[in-house]
């Protein structure tokens, strides 16, 4: 029986955590839109949320995601909409979106 020599890896993989992107099982992600653009220049945040999420706990996301104490937090049911393409008719999954205000000196950078 033949014996092969194998190299072990001695250098330990060194994850950095301060790269790592932060989230919550809550916030599904930034809400891009047109909209969502012009209101975030006013220091209104909008993002998608779960369903099931309600404000005090998108308050406490925030916090700790992101590091700032937001003043305020509104949310809005996104109806499910029909819509047509090729002559075949299916739907646009709806949702829940929340729109969160912060004081004028805080920002939130979405990259």
């Amino acid at each position: 029986m033949a014996t092969t020599k194998t190299k072990k890896n001695k250098e330990a993989l060194v994850v950095d955590d301060s790269k790592k992107a932060k989230t919550h099982p809550l916030i599904i992600g930034a809400r891009i839109t047109e909209k969502a653009a012009l209101a975030a220049e006013r220091g209104a945040y909008t993002f998608n949320v779960e369903d099931n999420a309600n404000k005090s706990e998108i308050k406490k996301a925030i916090k700790l995601i992101y590091g700032v104490t937001p003043l305020r937090v509104t949310i809005t049911q996104i109806t499910e909409k029909k819509v047509v393409r090729r002559g075949k008719t299916g739907t646009k999954k709806g949702g829940k979106k929340a729109v969160v205000y912060l004081k004028k000196g805080d920002k939130i950078t979405i990259a």
